[in-house]
């Protein structure tokens, strides 16, 4: 079985059906396809809208490889070397945004100025393809729509997925200062200052209840400032008349 699939795998398994003697599993494991759908397609019930590529014309077969597995059908067909090597071109620059989602990049920045003050401008580059005058009008507050911005996650907006989120946070956070909140935060004893016999045993041991001197309590006194605070009844009788 070839260890690449072809250019155009439904297009070259219309042309290989109409114009040779393969088998529907030649074809197959060729296009890497499945056996019935090269099937449907001899039957003219599937690819009907397609033109049939020439593998031969674009290099990716050899008539001499036909030949063979039409005379052999436990032959696999094998792609052709190709004669020129074209290099993997690797992503410089800013990411690629369609243009459905572009609008959305300046809520993106403005989210990660907020949230992830420790990301360089080129990080923020990366993750949401923007620019960097882009990045410094929206920090600024000199954007055009800077008063109608919203900030929004560019993972929720689909502008990046988490793990490269993570890993640029990952990556802005090892040279970052740390924040003003995070330096009176203090960390965990090691497990060996918590378990010594010392501090166990300071656990274990019963706190003793501290002894509080009561005053007594004298009826006589309570009794004679309520009657003060009652108002005499002749008292009350001259109020009434």
């Amino acid at each position: 079985m070839a260890a690449t699939a072809p250019l155009m795998p439904k297009a070259t398994a219309v042309w290989l059906v109409e114009n040779t003697a393969l088998s529907f599993e030649q074809i197959a494991a060729f296009c890497k396809l499945h056996p019935l759908e090269v099937k449907a397609i001899a039957d003219g019930e599937a690819a009907q809208g397609i033109k049939g590529l020439d593998p031969i014309l674009t290099g990716q077969l050899t008539r001499e490889e036909i030949d063979r597995a039409q005379n052999d059908r436990a032959h696999r067909l094998r792609l052709a070397d190709p004669k020129v090597r074209v290099p993997e071109s690797r992503r410089r620059g800013p990411r690629y945004t369609p243009v459905s989602k572009r609008q959305d990049r300046p809520n993106a920045i403005l989210w990660l100025l907020r949230n992830h003050p420790e990301l360089k401008d080129a990080q923020i580059m990366r993750l949401v393809g923007t620019t960097k005058s882009t990045i410094a009008s929206i920090r600024e507050r000199t954007h055009w729509n800077a008063q109608h911005l919203t900030p929004m996650d560019p993972v929720t907006l689909g502008l990046c997925s988490q793990i490269e989120l993570d890993l640029e946070v990952e990556k802005g956070s090892k040279g970052a200062p740390r924040r003003e909140e995070d330096e009176g935060l203090g960390t965990l004893l090691p497990v060996e200052e918590t378990t010594a016999p010392e501090v166990l045993s300071s656990l274990s041991r019963p706190t003793p209840v501290s002894s509080r001197n009561e005053e007594e309590i004298d009826a006589e006194a309570v009794f004679a400032k309520l009657n003060a605070m009652k108002r005499a009844p002749s008292e009350e009788d001259e109020d009434e008349l």
